[in-house]
């Protein structure tokens, strides 16, 4: 049975039904696609959390964290739309574990060290269940997307669009 991490005690402690699901790691192939086949989803349920902040900002409290289906790309200009923002950058790998308190691949929005306005995209509406980080690498949360607004304080934005052939993000 997994451990219990941050975001599923959270998930307890709001009476959230849940599943847990591991797979087994690959550390150079952390993509969504990779972890959707692993766990035998579909990669446009399996939501990847992305971490951003305004243009320029080195202030931690301007962060801002985008979930988006796997099978997406994040439009940055959607997210800084939504986040009120002239424009938004992704926050660089080496600094997501001092943010988050998680690592890359590990990211989710529940459970973090400090609270983050949570942008998701609308495409998450389309399904019944979804799958996100568990906060570890290694094992995903199976939840419904409204128990997941709920418990993230998500918004529903327009964040994604296709990915462009040969694009891995």
């Amino acid at each position: 049975m997994a451990a219990k991490t941050n975001a599923a005690r959270l998930l307890d402690e709001l009476g959230i039904r849940y599943e847990l699901r591991e797979y087994e790691v690959d550390p150079d192939d952390l993509s969504a696609e990779t972890v959707a086949a692993k766990i035998g989803f579909p990669p446009e349920q399996v939501f990847k959390t992305l971490v951003a902040r305004p243009n320029g900002s080195k202030d931690p409290h301007s962060a801002c964290m985008a979930v988006i289906p796997g099978d997406q790309e994040l439009d940055l200009k959607s997210l800084a739309a939504a986040a009120g923002e002239k424009k938004m950058d992704l926050v660089p790998v080496k600094e997501l574990q001092a943010l988050t308190g998680y690592i890359r691949g590990g990211v989710t929005a529940l459970g973090t060290k400090r609270e983050f306005q949570v942008f998701v995209d609308e495409l998450i509406e389309l399904f019944d269940l979804i799958s996100i980080s568990a906060g570890i690498r290694g094992t995903q949360i199976l939840l419904a997307p409204a128990d997941y607004l709920r418990a993230a304080k998500g918004t529903i934005a327009a964040l994604s669009h296709p990915k462009k052939p040969g694009a891995n993000n």
